[in-house]
């Protein structure tokens, strides 16, 4: 399975993986699963950081390498594929997520309830 998560997941994950549901976090841990952090991720944190609004790792790059997650840069395809979507979430980052797990085939961890609204897969974090 390919996994996407949501950027409450990431910092979860590494801070406090036991924030996270049981299912959640053996999704996550599984070897046969697939776990993406997409660069729009890294982008959301690294702006609420600067801004003061969140703590992070300051080498959040080394830190996802670390957990064995692969990197999902975004694409053009993957910022196009924005627009068809309904408008039922406003934030550009969220929606650039649920368009990336649509085009990757994966299921978005997460526990934004406006997610999960979309046709896209999801696992409750």
């Amino acid at each position: 399975m390919i996994l996407l998560l949501d950027t409450h997941v990431v910092l979860w994950w590494l801070d406090n993986p036991l924030q996270l549901t049981d299912t959640a976090r053996k999704a996550i841990a599984e070897p046969a699963n697939e776990v993406l952090v997409s660069a729009a991720t890294a982008w959301e944190i690294a702006i609420k950081r600067s801004l003061g609004k969140l703590q992070a790792p300051t080498d959040l790059e080394g830190a996802i390498i670390t957990c064995g997650f692969r990197r999902l840069p975004i694409t053009l395809a993957h910022a196009l594929a924005t627009e068809p979507l309904p408008p039922l979430h406003r934030d550009p980052f969220d929606r650039l997520l649920i368009a990336q797990a649509v085009m990757e085939g994966a299921t978005l961890i997460t526990r934004d309830p406006l997610m999960e609204m979309y046709s896209v897969p999801t696992i409750k974090a």
